[in-house]
């Protein structure tokens, strides 16, 4: 399976323009799923019991503070881990290629990791565990999402980065359901994580092509000065703001239906809501993502899937009612979906230096991470001090809005 996809000419540093096959994008794809599952289980399930478990507090704020807290942590490692990751896989030039070894080891790290959290019992234990988690996440994710500017042609990676959203709507449900329908413990739950972890990242890491650089070029830094490259700046703010908007929309949810709207059954709510998201995310993604790819356009698609998500917040905060946060879960969905999908390609072609891809990319998918990691905190103490949910929502809802904004000075690309 070696002739998946093209080797990229020029010791790597040149764009593509073979297409890869289908055969390529289903090994990513399916290394995709194994890290979101391993990912978003924890977050979403496995890790606030742990932390609920070891806490004597009864308030929800507390929990999701000291859960926050945690959190936050484990993101200014992510600050680091992200773009030196990409700076060393750029440099590195061993036989094995330059992004294989990150990979490789980025998840060794993070299934070890899952592994040990599961052991600890006691908050300093969970944080500690966690971090190297999210670092080993990082180092996974850097090296991993490079392989794109390496190896996909512009007009595929609409398509192509389609295929990381995708898996994570798919793996958000898919880890949750395998934990409590096989009623697994904490310790067993992060073990099958790390189990489906490996499984499903090693083909890719076996059957891709990676070609082994002999030289590279002078390290320049990380600072990518705003000024001199304001494509790439622009397009930071807006990833910064819109996820931190449809973190903000996400994250509290269970507590908005159990403690504002009061539904019966808050546990079944969100899963319903959650389908609902995950069907329209996969849908937005893979088909908004090709469509972009066909028109060659990628603003207007990045600005309409903003848009969404702050009117879906904007719904909540103004009219909070169930059936309207069932309409708000599809026009996230959707949103986020279009989003994932077309904001990863139009980030890969506002990349100052193809020699420099792998820390370029790093630098931007801080602004996947951190927010996620920041907003439960954030989050909290809005509800908490700031209004209440309403608050949270117009808070979510602008934040989206103002990072659609900020994808309109973007000249490098339609």
């Amino acid at each position: 399976m070696t002739d998946i996809a093209q080797v990229p000419a020029e010791k790597g540093f040149a764009d593509p323009t073979r297409r890869v096959t289908g055969g390529w994008i289903a090994l990513f794809a399916t290394a995709w799923l194994g890290i979101w599952m391993a990912q978003l289980t924890p977050v979403q399930l496995l890790l606030p019991m742990q932390v609920e478990a070891r806490l004597d507090a009864t308030a929800w704020q507390d929990k999701v503070i000291a859960f926050g807290i945690i959190s936050g942590i484990a993101g200014v490692f992510a600050l680091v881990a992200y773009p030196l990751t990409g700076a060393l896989s750029d440099r590195t030039t061993g036989r094995f290629g330059r992004r294989r070894p990150w990979i490789a080891g980025g998840t060794a790290l993070f299934a070890g990791s899952l592994v040990l959290l599961g052991y600890q019992h006691d908050i300093v234990g969970i944080g500690v565990w966690w971090t190297a988690t999210l670092v080993g996440f990082c180092v996974l994710t850097a090296a991993l999402t490079a392989t794109i500017s390496d190896q996909v042609p512009v007009n595929q990676r609409g398509f192509v980065s389609g295929w990381i959203s995708a898996p994570q709507a798919v793996g958000t449900i898919l880890g949750i359901l395998l934990v409590t329908a096989l009623a697994l413990g904490q310790l067993a739950g992060y073990q099958l994580m790390a189990i489906l972890l490996v499984v499903l990242v090693v083909p890719f890491v076996i059957w891709m092509p990676d070609q082994p650089v002999s030289q590279v070029h002078p390290h320049t830094g990380f600072w990518i000065s705003p000024r001199q490259y304001p494509d790439f700046g622009w397009t930071l703010l807006s990833r910064v703001l819109v996820n931190l908007g449809n973190a903000f929309g996400t994250t509290l949810l269970f507590y908005f239906l159990e403690d504002h709207l009061k539904v019966r059954d808050a546990e079944a709510s969100i899963l319903e809501l959650t389908l609902i998201y995950m069907f329209f995310v996969v849908l937005a993604s893979l088909f908004l993502g090709k469509l972009s790819d066909r028109t060659g356009r990628r603003k207007p698609f990045v600005w309409l899937a903003s848009a969404l998500q702050g009117i879906a917040a904007l719904l909540l905060a103004f009219f909070p009612h169930y059936q309207v946060a069932m309409l708000g879960a599809g026009l996230l969905g959707l949103g986020y979906g279009c989003f994932l999908s077309v904001d990863q390609a139009l980030a890969t072609q506002v990349l100052p230096d193809p020699a420099t891809r792998g820390k370029d990319l790093g630098i931007m998918n801080i602004a996947t991470a951190v927010p996620q990691a920041i907003a439960p905190l954030l989050g909290a103490m809005i509800v908490a001090y700031l209004g209440g949910f309403g608050s949270l929502y117009v808070v979510a809802g602008v934040t989206s809005l103002i990072g659609a904004a900020a994808v309109l000075p973007i000249k490098q690309v339609r």
